[in-house]
């Protein structure tokens, strides 16, 4: 079974807010009747999909313990997740709560931007930090990122100090071929794509992903995939709710891998 959980927080967002507007507006592509509910896999999604809503988060620190809690008690159900951001920062609590479980976990990161500064104006959990943070706590975590295209040298150095395998953009395809084991983590950030293809972001970085190219990556993992996110939607961006769609279109296509891939 998989939980679809909205978290709606973008208050650690560093240039604009709106991803926390986002999970509503993705639910309402996934099921707009410009669509269907069909999967490239033959599947349907909503089959074995139980939908749990928006999370209720305060506005202090507080959020990111019940961020973990609620991710926490899903997989105590035996439940693998599947989020809907919000910004970038809620990566972290959400794989706090997998890595405290201890298990194995290699962590798929699709982006324009490393997200590994120690602190981002003083903000040591900025969306630009998360997976400092994650790997600082759980070091024998492995992180694969794809798609980078903003690589400056805090960021090389920190990738450099926890083992981070990035493939950046301009050696696309080279990511083409994931040499991976064990169970998978899936981070899906929206601005890994080209702006063409996803307006709807607050960070536009040109020379990214195009939607095929992620959704191939996606379809080419044959590892367990044990949950994922779709994060920084912000539709304060958006060009007739075109990112929205997209957003859906992987929200749909990462619950059929979760699926298929047991």
């Amino acid at each position: 079974m998989i939980s679809l959980l909205g978290i709606p927080y973008d208050a650690s967002s560093s240039f604009m807010q709106g991803p926390a507007q986002a999970p509503d507006l993705v639910r309402s592509a996934i099921y707009s009747p410009s669509s269907n509910l069909a999967t490239e896999n033959g599947g349907q999604f909503g089959d074995h999909i139980q939908d749990r809503g928006n999370l209720a988060l305060d506005d202090g620190p507080e959020h990111r313990e019940q961020i973990t809690k609620a991710i926490e008690d899903e997989l105590e159900a035996g439940h693998k997740t599947l989020c809907i951001g919000g910004d970038h920062s809620v990566a972290y609590p959400i794989l706090m709560a997998y890595a405290r479980r201890g298990m194995p976990l290699h962590i798929i990161q699709f982006d324009a931007h490393p997200d590994l500064y120690d602190d981002l104006d003083g903000d040591r959990y900025s969306h630009a930090c998360p997976f400092a943070r994650l790997l600082e706590e759980f070091p024998d975590l492995e992180l694969t990122q794809i798609g980078i295209r903003t690589m400056n040298a805090p960021c090389q150095e920190q990738a450099d100090r926890f083992g981070v395998r990035v493939f950046e953009m301009r050696d696309f395809p080279a990511a083409s071929v994931l040499n991976i084991t064990g169970p998978v983590y899936i981070s899906l950030d929206l601005d890994v794509l080209d702006p063409s293809f996803a307006p709807g972001v607050s960070h536009h970085e040109p020379g990214g992903m195009s939607v095929r190219e992620v959704l191939r990556l996606i379809h080419s993992i044959k590892n367990p995939i044990v949950g994922a996110d779709v994060v920084e939607y912000n539709p304060l961006r958006d060009v007739n709710g075109m990112t929205a769609m997209v957003a859906a279109k992987f929200v749909k296509e990462l619950a059929a891998q979760m699926i298929e891939n047991v």
